[in-house]
């Protein structure tokens, strides 16, 4: 069976096939050289002019049900010029063409960018409509006709460069807006309360896991962390960064005239009838206003259960043995982002009956489980975690979760906990399993407490999934598989595959999946501990009894197809 015979063509090429426009061998060709380049498929026939422009059009108009526009007899007017800063038109592939009321008519070459039309009504407030441009005229326009100079980024206080950027954030001197300013009534036309909700609810619908944003000397930004990776989504006038702090903070519940202090607030947005989703608010006050981060915290996240973390058999395993245990200390370990949290709270649901009681003490807590007692520490009203032990111990707890041991003190505490009959859950930030141990005994613990107390440490990362729907195979050097780690004896038959993109994921990633090295502490370990061996050695030791390190596991994951090689390396470089 040959490529051309189980290659799935998308619709806009059946359709060009039927219609004669291009031959089947043709077809499968650029189909197959537009997935390993990454590029859309009609970009691709067009750009290597395999069918004409005009057909694309007019091909593109009956898939989608689209009118075509004769951008020649529309002149594109200032107003409409400045509704979308040039740098978001090209890299958004759509260009605003003719506004009318509320909507705006917006050109689109290649269908596979009608799914940014979201992007433009949520950075526009506009209720956007595609119609269809010939290629070669999309590009004239963003080239040309709309209004490429810095006066109009300036004065609307758009996106600019990235290295304008840049220089803004190393100016030294700033002059505080007074208080006349501050007060001064924008005149953007922009409704703040409708512009926060929709950003919210635009945040919550495409996954995002944090919103910053971000004020500089001229310009507003708005960037979302999708899948860890940050990306910008908007830039709004400059000029409503005083409003829109305002409204953020109010709906925080936080001091609106403190400015020059950060401050931590919470959000309990609702977004259906019987649903409300929490987002964890940080203010932090900058050269050019005030910065403000929002987490995004979902409890569902501590519901999605053991399997959807990405464990194999033996690492899920393990882990459960862990928790079935009536006391010892579990420790997950990794960089912040990494998902310690959920995994954490994903093991408290498991162990969350009314047979048992369970305590938590977090800074702050992001996922709230009923039937579970959480704290939230305060260092400045004297509730640390040291002292939320203290009053867990005063409280008859089964389980204990400590956000994460920072001290000698709360470490001491929690062994304690943990050898009298409590099961101990905690964070530390280390680099990998055997360097926990080795971490602990720097922070002053007693190496006997340790190797009697600790029972599995888990390291992990998140890496971003690939994409089923559009993920392809792809070829590297044999040098540089086994560079990366890979066998000699398994490359022959090793199928890897890379992003592509495509409407329904994030530059082909889709998600993202748990990488991670899960430790039992073995009789062995516990005296090399005893013995004052360093991380390395315990490393060798955990090698020889199976334990996989976080390389061996994102390998793994790469030959089952499940993450890239890109990936990879991102959550695995030393």
């Amino acid at each position: 069976m040959t490529v051309a015979d189980t290659i799935v063509f998308p619709s806009l090429v059946k359709r060009l096939i039927d219609q004669g426009k291009i031959s089947h061998d043709d077809a499968t060709t650029a189909v197959t050289n537009a997935r390993s380049e990454n590029t859309p498929i009609a970009s691709y026939l067009m750009q290597r002019r395999l069918v004409s422009q005009q057909d694309i059009a007019i091909m593109c108009s009956a898939e989608y049900g689209l009118n075509i526009a004769d951008v020649d007899a529309i002149e594109i007017t200032d107003e409409v010029r400045e509704i979308l800063p040039l740098d978001q038109a090209r890299k958004l592939q759509l260009l605003p063409i003719f506004k009318l009321g509320k909507g705006i008519h917006v050109g689109v070459a290649d269908p596979h960018y009608l799914s940014n039309l979201d992007d433009i009504k949520f950075a526009t407030g506009l209720v956007a409509e595609p119609v269809i441009i010939e290629y070669n005229k999309l590009q004239a326009l963003l080239r040309n006709n709309t209004g490429e100079n810095s006066d109009d980024a300036e004065r609307l206080g758009m996106t600019v460069s990235s290295k304008t950027a840049e220089q803004d954030l190393a100016i030294d001197t700033y002059e505080m807006e007074s208080e006349e300013e501050e007060e001064e009534e924008d005149d953007t036309g922009i409704d703040i309360i409708k512009f926060v909700n929709e950003l919210l609810t635009h945040a919550i619908s495409k996954g995002v896991s944090d919103i910053h944003i971000e004020p500089y000397e001229k310009l507003l930004r708005v960037r979302y962390r999708i899948d860890g990776i940050l990306q910008v989504i908007a830039t709004p006038p400059k000029k409503i960064s005083l409003r829109l702090a305002a409204r953020l903070k109010v709906m925080s519940k936080l001091n609106m005239s403190e400015k020059r202090k950060p401050q931590d607030g919470r959000i309990h947005f609702k977004v259906a009838d019987d649903k409300f989703i929490d987002f964890r608010v940080s203010t932090l006050p900058t050269l050019y206003g005030e910065k403000i981060v929002m987490r995004i915290l979902d409890s569902s996240s501590a519901s999605l259960g053991v399997d959807m973390l990405g464990f194999e058999a033996e690492q899920k395993e393990a882990l459960l043995n862990a928790l079935n245990k009536p006391d010892g200390m579990i420790l997950v370990t990794g960089p912040t982002g990494s998902g310690k949290t959920v995994t954490l709270y994903t093991g408290l649901n498991l162990l969350n009956t009314s047979e048992r009681n369970i305590a938590t003490a977090e800074d702050p807590c992001e996922i709230q489980l009923p039937g579970i007692n959480q704290v939230n520490v305060d260092p400045k009203a004297g509730l640390t975690f040291a002292a939320a032990l203290k009053s867990f111990l005063r409280q008859d707890p089964d389980i204990i979760m400590v956000g994460e041991i920072r001290d000698l003190e709360t470490a001491d505490i929690a062994m304690k906990a943990a050898q009298t009959g409590h099961l101990v859950l905690s964070t530390l930030h280390t680099n990998s399993a055997p360097e926990t141990l080795t971490r602990m005994i720097n922070m002053g613990v007693k190496p006997f407490n340790i190797a009697s107390t600790v029972h599995l440490i888990v390291a992990q990362r998140l890496a971003r999934r690939l994409c089923n729907n559009c993920k392809e195979p792809v070829d590297i050097p044999e040098e540089a598989l086994l560079t990366l780690g890979f066998s000699k004896e398994e490359i022959p038959s090793l199928e890897l595959f890379g992003p592509v993109g495509c409407n329904s994921c994030s530059n082909g990633y889709k998600g993202r999946v748990g990488i991670y090295q899960i430790m039992p502490i073995s009789q062995a370990m516990g005296r090399m501990v005893m013995d004052g061996k360093n991380a390395m050695d315990i490393a060798d030791q955990a090698q020889k009894e199976g334990v996989s390190d976080l390389r061996q596991s994102a390998l793994r994951k790469a030959r089952a197809g499940i993450i890239s090689l890109q990936e990879l390396e991102r959550v695995t470089k030393d």
